[in-house]
């Protein structure tokens, strides 16, 4: 707050400032806004886009390698959408069921660290997870 002559600003005053203040920012912020459909586009390019984000670590690599485990572009999809199901419901790590596949995703590093198949899951017994879901 300035003081001017030793003397506080009025309310009117102090008005006056911020309500100028705002008409300069806000023409502002209209000239380097993007526009709605811009947005959208942006939106729906980083959805696209996020199936890329899911890592694998060496590990999950190996094991798909070994037990010659292709994923198509569909399975890459649904086990995105597996582990963002699970990060919307606070799972840290989760395993994702799908098809005869068991994959354990740590969910803040999107990163897939293991992957089973069935013959590898016939104990049922998974540990060091929060959470399941099947896609």
């Amino acid at each position: 707050m300035k003081v001017t002559n030793g003397a506080y600003l009025s309310i009117e005053q102090l008005q006056d400032q911020y309500l100028r203040q705002n008409i300069k920012l806000g023409s502002v912020l209209e000239k380097g806004t993007p526009s709605f459909q811009e947005i959208l586009e942006q939106k729906q390019e980083q959805t696209t886009s996020d199936i890329g984000k899911l890592r694998f670590s060496k590990h999950a690599i190996g094991r798909l390698s070994d037990r010659n485990i292709e994923l198509s572009n569909i399975q890459m999809q649904r086990l995105f959408d597996g582990a963002k199901k699970a990060g919307e419901k606070g799972i840290q790590e989760s395993l994702v069921l799908m098809d005869e596949l068991a994959f354990i995703v740590n969910i803040p590093n999107k990163t897939v660290v293991t992957a089973m198949d069935s013959s590898e899951t016939q104990d049922n017994v998974f540990t060091n997870i929060d959470g399941a879901v099947i896609v």
